[in-house]
């Protein structure tokens, strides 16, 4: 990839770069979709996977839930990987990992194999998710955002594709195995880490940006902008997350259970539309604080819509939502590469999603006690909206000035 020759051909790009953007972007776009498409494959036949490994309730959560742990806790040390490989060996690692460990669930005769395999993977998405950007950052030095765009638009496509086919298409596919269809979505994966790995390694970046291969790794605790950024990000996963897990219990405690799938629909396939237009917009948003600002304040108000209105309206609300919180997570994407020097990047994204997920797991936790301990499930939201004006605190706060770059 020839960074910062993405003006166009009117503007002196050579049909040789013209190639090399499509190919990045394209490359990214792969990545991105390896974030999330083993992870998304559980959830449509999770209570065929229950019954068939007599789990309980419990082990249905820690199921669901292990990979954003993993999220945390290895990110630190896939911000070391990066430092003695690089980003781009990284991707690939992960992405094999991610793989390998979706296929070995399908090799899993019981819940504790499954459990490791899961761990195994959600491991693979941890040390990629601190090198996807710096990967943009050394691919597309000068369309930061847009690159941003362009592998968060494959990441929610890998949180769509799964919900979307395995019960209507890969099921029957494979005769209703639950085993052979976590391999098949494996395969996908396979192919990007391939096609990432023959292709990516001819991308090249401008000279000016350096080798790449950071070689500090741990992150600097003392520096606010660490903070900063994770309690952006924090805010952001843990309102996706918390409304998640609590939008079907709050609707069946109104007696509008018909509405979940609906909701739950609109609140993640509303992200799309948001990736799409980012695509457009992102390089325009960069650095700027009132977007967050603006989605802090926006995202209270669509979680009032939620709470204190009925029937069809939840699902506007809920859908609106969703298209909100997925402009505040590409914009946040953006920050890591676009404030800190390249040699700081990885280990900076590190921080911010260990301390993110972290939070998003919290917060989830300090919503269900609220909602025990009050007897009253709109007070779940309570946490949820608070998060969001953590978010246009922060942004407030932060200034979106570049370092040494």
């Amino acid at each position: 990839m020839v960074g910062g020759s993405s003006r166009g051909s009117l503007h002196g790009r050579t049909p040789l770069a013209d190639r090399g953007f499509i190919k990045a972007v394209a490359l990214l776009w792969l990545a991105g979709t390896g974030l999330r498409l083993t992870i998304l494959a559980v959830p449509p036949i999770v209570p065929i996977i229950a019954q068939d490994l007599q789990l309980p309730a419990t082990g249905v959560g820690l199921l669901v839930s292990s990979p954003v742990v993993l999220f945390s806790l290895a990110a630190i040390p896939g911000s070391l990987l990066i430092a003695r490989l690089g980003a781009f060996p990284t991707v690939v690692a992960g992405l094999l990992v991610v793989a390998i460990g979706g296929a070995l669930r399908g090799l899993a005769p019981t819940a504790l194999p499954l459990y490791i395999a899961t761990m195994i993977m959600g491991a693979g998405v941890a040390v990629m998710q601190p090198a996807m950007p710096s990967l943009v950052r050394q691919w597309l030095p000068r369309r930061v955002g847009f690159g941003t765009a362009v592998y968060t638009n494959g990441l929610l496509a890998g949180e769509v594709l799964p919900v979307l086919l395995t019960i209507p298409f890969v099921m029957p596919l494979v005769g209703a195995d639950w085993r052979m269809a976590l391999v098949i979505w494996s395969i996908p994966v396979a192919a990007t880490a391939l096609l990432v790995g023959v292709f990516g390694q001819r991308t090249t970046v401008t000279a000016s940006e350096g080798p790449q291969v950071p070689r500090r790794w741990w992150p600097d605790w003392k520096d606010p902008l660490i903070w900063q950024l994770a309690a952006l990000m924090g805010s952001i996963n843990s309102m996706y997350f918390a409304a998640n897990a609590f939008l079907p219990g709050y609707l069946e405690s109104v007696g509008r259970p018909d509405l979940t799938s609906s909701a739950l629909t609109a609140l993640n396939f509303g992200q799309i539309p948001a990736s799409f237009a980012l695509l457009a917009v992102a390089s325009r948003l960069e650095r700027q604080s009132w977007p967050f600002i603006a989605i802090g304040l926006a995202s209270v108000v669509c979680l009032g819509g939620m709470v204190f209105t009925s029937g069809e309206w939840i699902v506007l609300w809920t859908g609106l939502y969703g298209l909100i919180g997925a402009g505040a997570l590409i914009l946040a994407l953006t920050l890591p590469p676009l404030l800190c020097p390249p040699e700081d990047v990885a280990r900076t994204a590190a921080a911010m999603f260990t301390v993110s997920y972290t939070a998003a797991v919290v917060i989830s936790t300090v919503s269900g006690a609220v909602w025990d301990l009050t007897g009253i499930p709109a007070l779940a939201f309570g946490p949820i909206a608070l998060c969001a004006l953590v978010l246009a605190g922060a942004a407030l706060n932060l200034r979106m000035t570049k370092r040494l770059l």
